[in-house]
């Protein structure tokens, strides 16, 4: 997993609540059990018109819009528990997703995954929303290890909260047998302590 301590970038505006696994990474898509190429289907259904044609109404398809953190409505993720979502935004390129409130199962799907949720306050949320969208070059920064989200523009911020275990994974850029590695020392003191 790739170490992770501050983000600054643009972001992509998703205003939309409710937002299921299935529609981040449609069913049809789950047959293959390797991660890699699950980006390029994100959203398909959204992204595309039935006949293949490229949506140019969503907002990934619309190029004023551009970086590596997606700002989206209440309740993101909520429906099934396909870890296939969480691999399918980081393939896309997402590091970040920014929501009001996020399904349990999909948030620890996410960090596994090396993808940092950062839950807001509604009101943070839709300042946020209603700035990338006047204005689509407003960059963020997201810092990690303060537990951090800025509007670099309006200076205007808001702190998240993170489980601290996850917080040490990812800024170390460690899985959890990563991390279990890392405490082999310690882990051998106390097993020499048990003889």
């Amino acid at each position: 997993m790739e170490k992770f301590k501050t983000l600054k970038s643009r972001a992509i505006p998703l205003d939309i609540a409710n937002v299921d696994t299935d529609q981040i990474i449609p069913a049809r898509f789950l047959k293959a059990t390797d991660k890699k190429g699950f980006g390029d289907n994100v959203f398909r259904d959204w992204r595309y018109n039935k006949d293949g044609s490229v949506n140019n109404e969503f907002t990934l398809n619309n190029t004023n819009f551009s970086g590596s953190i997606l700002v989206a409505g209440d309740n993101f993720g909520c429906g099934s528990s396909r870890e296939h979502a969480a691999w399918a935004l980081v393939g896309y390129g997402f590091k970040v997703i920014v929501s009001s409130f996020f399904a349990d199962i999909f948030k620890g799907n996410a960090l596994n995954n090396g993808l940092l949720p950062v839950q807001v306050s509604e009101n943070f949320l839709a300042h946020l929303m209603s700035e990338i969208k006047a204005n689509p070059e407003v960059k963020l920064n997201v810092d990690l290890k303060e537990q951090s989200i800025r509007i670099n523009s309006s200076r205007r911020f808001e702190n998240f909260k993170i489980d601290a275990y996850k917080k040490t994974c990812m800024i170390n850029g460690y899985d959890d047998i990563d991390y279990l590695l890392s405490k082999k020392t310690e882990i051998e003191a106390f097993e020499n302590t048990l003889s």
